[in-house]
């Protein structure tokens, strides 16, 4: 698949959400990871997961989707590991021991996590779970992210770093309009496992990365 046809791809999502009054802020959501209606509806369902239930640390992209995500984990106990926008300044670590417990939603912000947070070298930390944000996912464990690919660099620095090792389950969790028919994978494309969304889950078989 050519990249003029991801961009299709992208573009239909990104009109499609916004055509069914599903997109939120932060707006315009084209060339973003959307923001979704249900949001925190897919944050829950993560929460059942095995796989998060016993993750003691969890690697979060920073976007506005994933926002419920992070403010979950660090309510439950766990660390989150927190890329900052664009990479720029490597990775977060938002360790709940050390943030007030009415100050937990604050810090599953971006203004939040540099507030809450530290920077920390991947090498530093074992991460459990690996949580990407998407524009677009397919049931084959294909998926589109905005373009830029900084969830694939991301998740190649953690890997190079030894914070995660190759069975480490990807996530996303994404409205029921971003799972699409087919994105075929490129070779440095980062598969997903599990597709949540708020309505359901949906394990695929664990591809090897």
């Amino acid at each position: 698949m050519s990249k003029f046809e991801k961009e299709k791809v992208r573009r239909y999502v990104w009109n499609l959400l916004e055509t069914e009054g599903v997109a939120l802020f932060p707006k315009p959501i084209v060339g973003r990871i959307p923001n979704f209606v249900g949001a925190e509806k897919a944050a829950e369902l993560l929460r059942t997961l095995p796989e998060y239930q016993k993750a003691k640390t969890i690697a979060c992209n920073p976007d506005s989707p994933q926002r419920p995500v992070r403010g979950i984990a660090l309510k439950d106990g766990k660390r989150v590991v927190m890329a900052t926008p664009r990479l720029k300044k490597g990775f977060i670590l938002l360790d709940p021991t050390t943030i007030p417990k009415n100050r937990l939603g604050e810090a599953a912000t971006i203004r939040g996590a540099f507030k809450y947070g530290r920077p920390v070298d991947p090498s530093q930390v074992k991460v459990d779970l690996f949580i990407a944000g998407s524009v677009a996912v397919a049931l084959d464990g294909g998926r589109l992210g905005k373009g830029t690919g900084y969830s694939d660099q991301e998740y190649a620095i953690l890997r190079s770093k030894g914070a995660i090792t190759p069975d480490i389950p990807v996530v996303t969790t994404v409205h029921d309009f971003q799972v699409v028919e087919e994105i075929p994978k490129e070779k440095w494309d980062v598969p997903v496992n599990l597709i949540i969304t708020p309505t359901r889950i949906h394990r695929l078989a664990y591809a090897i990365k």
